[in-house]
């Protein structure tokens, strides 16, 4: 049955893909936007492949640990008297702790330095939907132990993240303007450009996949205002595969062999992204206070 579900999942999301991918390119090129660039796509791809290769090798592994945690849940859930109860807050139990997930990927450098691949780009497209964090698979089930732990079955965990990764890619685009009273609850195209963008008032916000109200509530939210700069405060401006999937450990070890105390040291791994302990970089929070006080 599960096999099934996937069978279908791909069948519904790869036309979707094709159809709405192949709207947005001939718009961009007829209209001259320029949103598109060959090497782009072709380095979206490349990750993306990266990322679900090493999602097939620990499938296994990741449904393995969440059956060993639904052994001990703490309520027994019979999906047939309630489906649409039970698939509903399934949904909002995955939102909210991806919400979670995706803040920890852009507070703590370690997690960061998996996560930075996806916001290296300097363009904004659906295919940027695609331009994976390589090495999440390894952790992200993780957070769905919680879940199992409550009572949801795995396999339905594992394939609600999957469907909901629909989504979560299509809101990746340009094209698609503000969408009135849905900005106040659903993560909208306009409040993703700002979680992409560069621009100090906008770092580190609007983490939600689904919904925007986690932002609102947790304090991480903030509307599209100002124009849009894509990419990261500073880019890596390479399409070198090895380097957008490893630049951010190789600087990492660069302050590892720093001549300073362990406690430096492990900020340097788990502080937030950007801490030094000379103050010769800034956090994301610090770069909102000094413009702040300007």
């Amino acid at each position: 049955m599960n096999e099934f579900r996937e069978e279908l999942l791909v069948l519904i999301s790869i036309p979707i893909y094709t159809i709405v991918i192949g709207i947005e390119i001939l718009y961009s090129y007829f209209k001259h936007k320029g949103f598109y660039s060959t090497k782009g796509i072709l380095s979206n791809l490349y990750l993306t492949s990266l990322n679900l290769s090493l999602d097939v090798l620990v499938r296994g592994i990741c449904l393995a640990v969440l059956w060993y945690f639904y052994q001990f849940k703490f309520t027994a859930i019979d999906k047939s008297i309630h489906p649409i109860l039970y698939w509903s807050v399934l949904v909002l139990a995955e939102d909210f702790m991806f919400y979670w997930m995706h803040r920890v990927d852009h507070y703590c450098r370690f997690f960061w330095a998996v996560h930075v691949t996806h916001h290296s780009s300097e363009e904004f497209n659906l295919t940027v939907g695609f331009r994976s964090s390589v090495f999440q698979p390894l952790y992200r089930f993780v957070w769905f132990i919680p879940i199992a732990l409550v009572g949801f079955d795995p396999l339905d965990i594992m394939f609600m993240y999957a469907a909901t990764q629909i989504y979560g890619i299509l809101i990746h685009t340009k094209t698609v303007g503000k969408l009135g009273p849905l900005e106040w609850v659903l993560s909208t195209p306009s409040h993703h450009r700002v979680h992409h963008a560069s621009n100090i008032k906008y770092l580190d916000k609007n983490m939600g996949m689904i919904l925007i109200i986690w932002d609102r509530v947790f304090g991480t939210f903030a509307k599209e205002e100002e124009e849009v700069v894509y990419g990261l405060t500073t880019n890596i401006k390479t399409y070198n595969p090895i380097t957008m999937v490893f630049h951010e450990w190789k600087a990492i070890y660069d302050d590892l062999k720093k001549q300073t105390s362990l406690k430096n040291k492990f900020m340097y791994v788990f502080g937030p992204p950007g801490w030094s302990h000379d103050g010769s970089r800034k956090t994301s929070s610090q770069l909102r206070a000094e413009l702040k006080s300007k």
